[in-house]
Order: C-alpha cells, then structure tokens, then sequence
C-alpha cells in the first residue's frame, strides 16, 4: 500500500485519480483549497483525511506543508492542482510557485508527478522579469512546471520525478465537450504513482506512453 498526497483532489481528475488510487488499496491524503471544497470530498469518500490550504496564499503554503510533514513520510506526491481562465497573478502562484513550495518544504518522497499540458511549447521563458504583479499566462505556467520538474530529477536521483499531460479531459476547469474522460486523463498518475515498473525520472508521459516536450524546457541556463 502507497501513502500518496495529491493537491487538488477535491473534484476533476484529481479526486478521480484518488478514488482510482483508493479503490486499488492505497492510502490518499486530499487537499481542498477551502472547507466548502472538503466538505464535498467527505460526502464523496465518506471518512478520509484532507488537508485545507488555499495554494495562491504563502502562508497557507506553509501551514500545509507542515501538516502534510506531520503525516509521515510519503511513497508519491501528486501536484496536480491548477488554475486556467483567471488572472495571470493567480495562475503564478497556484500553478508554478505552489508546486514549487511544496516540493521543497514536503519530505522528499519516493515519487513526484507534476501536471504538465500539450499548451506548454506556446510558453514564453523570462526568468528575469518574474513577479507576482505580472504573473504568467497558462501555457507559460506549464512550461515553467516542466523545468522544474526537470530540475529535480537531475537534482534527486533517489526520487523518480515526471510530467503527465492529461489530455484535453471532460471537466470544469477545461471544458465538458472535451474529448478524453477522466479515466483517460487519469491512468497514467496512478501508473506513475504506484507500479513498480514506473521507476523512471526526467520523462514526459501523455496517456501511459512516454512523448517529447518542447526542446526550451532543456533551456538550463534560461
């Protein structure tokens, strides 16, 4: 049995990619950005732990991070949450800052999974002009979590780090006459998280089979 923590769960794929996960034996901590939002994850799962922390506030962050810590160590950490039609601050803070945070502030697990998209090579890399007053656009924010998780898995090789697309899925934040279901845009994160066969680092995953990024991702000196 896995202990896995995933950001986002509280509806979408993330509380999908969790209920795939419990119903194969695994422990799942949820987070909610909200108690309106946890209190409709106790009425999906009945009792489950879920931790609260809106991912935009730094100091939420922290707290979070924390209780997570407290928890004990973890076998996979699963950043999945994410914002797309909001402001270009918004989309900083929750899509590229807070994963950022976490990772850094969480106890190393054995595995990370970072939710890339197919919209990433539209991304535009200027590190240097950085800050929360002009944020970044979406596709830029994807592009920047692709870097990162690149980073890590050239700076911890005791932690298998990588990148799932999920496709273009059925849901709230993208639109519900998209083209792939849930399960699609769900298998490969439980894959990722639990298979003792997925013990890779550094890849790019979209529906379980391994696919090339955009080459400005390598862009180490960027």
């Amino acid at each position: 049995m896995k202990k896995i923590f995933i950001t986002g769960s509280s509806d979408g794929i993330g509380l999908y990619v969790a209920k795939m996960l419990i119903k194969q034996g695994h422990e799942v901590i949820f987070h909610a950005k909200d108690i309106t939002r946890a209190k409709h994850i106790y009425k999906e799962m009945g009792k489950v732990k879920v931790i609260v922390g809106d991912l935009s506030d730094f100091e939420e962050i922290k707290s979070l991070a924390k209780e997570v810590n407290n928890l004990g160590n973890l076998d996979t950490i699963i950043h999945n949450a994410g914002l797309f039609h909001t402001s270009n601050e918004s989309i900083f803070k929750v899509n590229v800052l807070a994963p950022y945070m976490l990772t850094v502030l969480i106890n190393r697990p054995q595995r990370l999974i970072y939710i890339g998209s197919n919209m990433h090579p539209q991304g535009k890399i200027n590190i240097l002009n950085l800050s929360l007053e002009i944020g970044v656009d979406y596709s830029t924010s994807k592009l920047y979590i692709l870097m990162l998780s690149l980073f890590f898995a050239r700076k911890w090789k005791d932690v298998y780090v990588n990148v799932v697309d999920p496709g273009w899925v059925r849901t709230k934040m993208s639109n519900y006459n998209a083209p792939d279901s849930l399960e699609d845009g769900s298998a490969t994160q439980v894959w990722l998280a639990t298979n003792s066969d997925a013990k890779m680092s550094g890849k790019y995953f979209y529906h379980l089979q391994e696919t090339l990024y955009s080459s400005k991702a390598n862009d180490i000196k960027a």
